[in-house]
């Protein structure tokens, strides 16, 4: 096998971690190769990568093969440091996906091994920040990575006519929102979709529920609402993303109304969306479960067409 496909094996090893179990930490895997053997390390929330590997196998001599920049000592760090363990153990070459994002460590874990003698490449695959976007975000940008999510009609419409949007989209989809739910650090609706839906925004048992987030506005919100407790921010969007970063939100989910969504937009402050279109039509209805159409969808150069009978 190649350098490349070793460091494939571990960047699939670290994919199959689900993303909140190192949060705000990052999902690191290293493949630990010596003489026609190999261990796997994996960071799950416990004990790194680097040395789950070396207790799996003699390092001596060995190539590691790692997600990430193996970590250095820093103040306030509770793990040790991976880059002394791999010295200590006798490993003679690493290669790395990335160097690590944080300020405090980048670089610094790579120096340390190579003024040790063993020899170092990184990569800087674009695989990395796939495996953690939200880690990246945070040590780079200051806040967390955003996913706009929303449902529309297909003329169009998050809501009925009454302004209620429960539910657009059918059993399935809302299943699969719930696992999103619980792959992000939080999620965020802004004070009309709390007072017209009254979400619980919980992840309906996918997984650990995410830290839930509202942005208000003048008005008082409901005292009972279901999404209770939670973070309420009345200040700028650009302020309450740096907050939440603070907090350790790696990835911010926002669901919400299209008011919500156009100021992320307008800010410039979206990095993935995720848009769903039911078959359906609600201009004038006030009812979101109104009949569905039987469609059929035909790709025209860059558009969609979607076909159908009411």
């Amino acid at each position: 096998m190649t350098d490349r496909d070793w460091l494939a094996k571990a960047f699939s090893a670290a994919g199959k971690v689900a993303p909140r179990a190192t949060s705000p930490n990052p999902r690191v895997a290293c493949v630990l190769v010596r003489g026609g053997k190999y261990a796997v390390g994996v960071h799950k929330g416990g004990p790194h990568a680097e040395p789950q590997a070396l207790a799996r196998l003699d390092g001596r001599g060995a190539t590691a093969y790692v997600t990430m920049e193996p970590c250095m000592r820093f103040p306030g760090k509770r793990n040790p440091s991976c880059a002394e363990a791999l010295v200590a153990a006798g490993v003679r070459r690493v290669v790395c996906g990335s160097l690590d994002p944080n300020p405090k460590v980048r670089g610094k874990g790579v120096a340390y091994l190579r003024r040790h003698g063993i020899r170092v490449e990184v990569t800087e695959t674009k695989d990395a920040e796939t495996l953690n976007p939200g880690f990246f975000s945070r040590m780079r940008r200051g806040r967390p990575w955003v996913i706009l999510k929303t449902a529309l009609s297909l003329d169009g419409k998050a809501a009925a006519a009454n302004g209620r949007s429960r539910w657009v989209t059918g059993p399935a989809a809302r299943k699969l929102v719930h696992a999103w739910r619980a792959e992000c650090d939080a999620v965020l609706v802004g004070a009309g979709t709390l007072r017209a839906d009254d979400p619980a925004l919980t992840a309906h048992g996918a997984g650990r529920d995410p830290l839930r987030v509202v942005l208000a506005g003048r008005k008082a919100l409901p005292k009972n609402a279901k999404a209770y407790p939670c973070l309420v921010y009345k200040e700028p969007i650009k302020s309450m993303l740096k907050d939440l970063s603070r907090r350790g939100v790696g990835t911010l989910f926002v669901e919400g109304g299209p008011k919500l969504h156009a100021s992320f937009l307008k800010a410039g402050l979206v990095d993935e969306a995720r848009v769903f279109i039911a078959p359906k039509l609600l201009a004038g209805a006030t009812d979101p479960n109104a009949g569905r159409l039987d469609l059929t969808l035909k790709k025209v150069g860059g558009d969609f067409l979607f076909r159908g009978t009411l």
